[in-house]
C-alpha cells in the first residue's frame, strides 16, 4: 500500500516540476498551451483527482514564484478536472480533450473575470467574454499537442509496461470478475446504472 502510494505521489510531482518549468518556457502572450498538454496528459495517466491536484499545486507555485495572476489558477483547475473525468468514463483521450477544452477555453475564462475583478479591483477594460479567445486557443492547441503526443508515445515498447504500471496505481480495481469495486466512485456510478437497468 505505501509502495503504491509513494508511486503515485512521485509521478504527481513529477507532472507538477514539468507544468511549473514548460509552461512559462512555451507561453504565448494570454495562452499556456503547455499548461493544457500536461493537464490531458496528467487526466490520462492519473485520473481527475490527481490531474486537479496537479494543475492547483502547480498554478499555486506559479503564482508565487513568476508573479503569474490568478488567472493561472482558473485556467488550469476546471481544465484538469473534465479532462480527467472525460477519460475516466469516456474512455479514449478525445474526451480528455474535449474536457480540457470545455474546461479551460469556457469555463475557465468565464470565471477569470469576476476574479480578476476581485484580484486588480477594478473592471476598466474587462468584459465576460474577454478572455475566451486566448483560453480557447491556449486549450484547443495544446490539447491537440497532447493528443499527438499520446498516440506517438503509446505506440514506443517501453512505455506499454510502464503505461501499465501507472495506471495500476491510479484507476479503479476491478474484481475477479471483471466489476468495478464499489467503493471507488466509478464502481459506485457503474452499480447504480446496474441497478437502475434491471429495476
Amino acid at each position: 500500500m505505501n509502495n503504491r502510494r509513494t508511486k503515485r505521489l512521485t509521478i504527481l510531482a513529477m507532472m507538477i516540476a514539468l507544468d511549473v518549468v514548460l509552461s512559462p518556457l512555451f507561453r504565448i502572450e494570454g495562452m499556456a498551451p503547455m499548461s493544457s498538454v500536461l493537464n490531458v496528459t496528467a487526466a490520462v495517466l492519473m485520473g481527475p483527482i490527481y490531474a486537479t491536484v496537479m494543475a492547483l499545486v502547480t498554478a499555486v507555485l506559479r503564482m508565487m514564484l513568476l508573479g503569474i495572476p490568478p488567472l493561472a489558477l482558473t485556467g488550469a483547475f476546471f481544465g484538469a478536472l473534465l479532462a480527467g473525468l472525460g477519460y475516466r468514463y469516456g474512455g479514449h483521450i478525445g474526451w480528455a480533450i474535449a474536457g480540457e477544452i470545455l474546461g479551460t477555453g469556457l469555463i475557465g475564462s468565464l470565471l477569470s473575470y469576476p476574479v480578476m475583478i476581485w484580484f486588480t479591483g477594478s473592471a476598466s477594460g474587462l468584459f465576460w467574454f474577454v478572455y475566451t479567445p486566448r483560453f480557447f486557443g491556449g486549450a484547443i492547441s495544446g490539447s491537440l499537442i497532447a493528443g499527438l503526443f499520446w498516440l506517438k508515445l503509446k505506440e514506443t515498447t517501453i512505455f506499454i509496461g510502464t503505461n501499465c504500471q501507472i495506471k495500476c496505481n491510479f484507476l479503479p480495481k476491478k474484481t475477479s470478475d471483471g466489476v468495478f469495486q464499489t467503493k471507488t466512485l466509478r464502481g459506485r456510478l457503474f452499480k447504480s446504472l446496474t441497478n437502475f437497468a434491471i429495476s
